[in-house]
């Protein structure tokens, strides 16, 4: 006799994604600041010589 298999569901949950925009706007504003603090070092050594 066969046997019954047993049925199981299983439930996916499916979570939103997340809104990365503040973290994109963040990482583009702490590498704004970066390249403007390397330039004023550059040019402050420039202006040094």
């Amino acid at each position: 006799m066969a046997k019954p298999e047993l049925v199981k569901k299983t439930v996916v949950k499916t979570e939103k994604p997340s809104n990365l925009r503040g973290t994109l706007v963040s990482v583009f504003i702490l590498g704004g600041f970066l390249i403007i603090t390397w330039f004023g070092v550059y040019f402050l050594f420039l202006s040094r010589i």
